[in-house]
């Protein structure tokens, strides 16, 4: 019988199931991306990386950045995904911090294309989450990460904006995009959630920040405006992959910055945040 496991907690030996990772493989100051591949273009960064596996659309690397042990990891795409990342991480870590870099569709007119939008909060136009509370439960972003996120971006000189992101469960009718095969029931989604307010639209926020914000954990969104909904722009070539770059190089300044707090070595959150917030203010 050493052959059968446990259908609820499916694991392969000591691996979790999907990610195919066991404690001591993870670091506990995690970036998640989307596409696979950018997993390489994040471990590209530090200065050493110590493990890389890849199972399914699920690849994982560890090592160090300016001296803090952290891990890059590949969710694929959706929440469904997400969700399966999230709750095998969980398994094999303490208390783990994650922040999400990834690409999302600009919904209001002043995000430029290129630019970083971090996220203060998801709506949630998926139903994974509904599987763990109720339809009316919000998907909040922890405040530190999106402290740490904003400094980063202030520190790198980045343009950013900082709002609401709406979390679909797919690419084509959820959000809103018209087809030639294929009816939309909502064709008017993306300017409805314009007025209302909502800075861009993405694929996976609403499920990190529901489930890290129920086991107690922090985590954050930065992610890229690829695609400017309001005049149907699109970003492509050297001014796309710049735009992951200054993304991806946020996400590393934004967590290192979580870990510096966490040694003690850098000042009070509540204190950086008041700040930043105070001069956002005095800006307008």
């Amino acid at each position: 019988m050493s052959d059968v496991s446990d259908a609820d907690h499916p694991t392969s030996g000591s691996r979790q199931y999907h990610i195919a990772l066991e404690r001591g493989e993870l670091a506990e100051y995690i970036v998640l991306v989307g596409d696979p591949g950018r997993v390489a273009k994040v471990a590209s960064r530090w200065e050493g990386v110590e493990l890389e596996r890849s199972n399914r659309e699920i690849t994982t690397a560890t090592g160090t950045y300016h001296g803090m042990p952290i891990s890059a990891m590949s969710t694929g795409m959706g929440t469904d995904n997400v969700e399966i990342v999230l709750a095998e991480v969980m398994e094999i870590t303490d208390r783990p911090t994650f922040i999400r870099v990834g690409s999302s569709g600009a919904l209001q007119p002043e995000i430029g294309l290129g630019d970083l939008v971090i996220s203060i909060g998801a709506v949630r136009l998926e139903n994974t989450t509904d599987f763990y509370v109720h339809p009316g439960y919000p998907a909040i972003a922890h405040r530190d990460v999106v402290w740490a996120l904003e400094s980063a971006c202030r520190d790198l000189g980045f343009a950013y904006h900082v709002g609401l992101t709406a979390t679909a469960s797919g690419f084509y009718a959820p959000q809103g995009r018209q087809m030639r095969t294929l009816p939309v029931r909502y064709p008017h989604l993306a300017e409805e959630l314009r007025r209302q307010g909502v800075a861009n639209l993405e694929m996976e926020s609403s499920a990190l920040f529901v489930l890290a914000g129920l086991a107690g954990l922090r985590a954050g969104t930065v992610c890229a405006a690829y695609a400017q909904r309001v005049d149907g722009t699109f970003l492509e070539g050297a001014a796309k992959e710049a735009a992951e770059a200054r993304c991806i190089d946020a996400g590393l300044a934004g967590i290192h910055l979580l870990w510096e707090m966490d040694l003690g070595q850098d000042s009070d959150p509540r204190e950086r945040w008041s700040s930043l917030t105070g001069r956002r203010a005095g800006e307008q």
